[in-house]
């Protein structure tokens, strides 16, 4: 009977452990490169016209093999990524600049579309959503001159 118990708490033990040393694997990553963007949305929010164009978003690699993005491409012409060439390794944070042509007045709903090495997830889409609004009128910076005896030309002398 002693045997058995033995026995019995021995298993529970060994169980118990293999189990533990499969949860305690570092941060658990997942096999591969696995982009983990801090948004899927770029919010310009509502801007002036010919405003600062760029907004930036960021990502980290939590796979465990280096992370390539093989292109970016926007909706149009109007939305332009800038992404990092080099391969991001695990635990890697890197960002994708994205440029707007803040000219364009009007609502701003275009994408940005990313490929990736990720295997399943390798395409990965990106919202840029805001408003552009016209630019206020500048005022003048120096008022017009108006005529003084320095600037009307002399008559009596002609």
């Amino acid at each position: 009977m002693k045997k058995l118990i033995s026995l019995f708490t021995f298993l529970t033990l060994a169980v118990t452990f293999t189990f533990a040393q499969a949860q305690a694997t570092p941060d658990n990553a997942a096999p591969g490169p696995q982009m983990e963007l801090s948004s899927t949305t770029v919010d310009f929010g509502t801007i002036e016209q010919d405003s600062d164009p760029f907004r930036s978003i960021t990502f980290t690699n939590t796979g465990d093999e280096p992370l390539i993005i093989k292109n970016a491409k926007g909706s149009c012409g109007c939305t332009v990524p800038t992404y990092e060439k080099a391969p991001i390794l695990p635990g890697e944070t890197s960002e994708i600049k994205i440029r707007y042509a803040t000219n364009r007045l009007g609502k701003i709903n275009k994408t940005v579309t990313l490929f990736t090495n990720e295997g399943d997830a390798s395409k990965r889409v990106i919202k840029v959503v805001g408003m552009v609004n016209k630019k206020a009128a500048q005022p003048e910076a120096v008022p017009a001159a108006a005529p003084s005896i320095l600037t009307t030309p002399n008559k009596a002398n002609n």
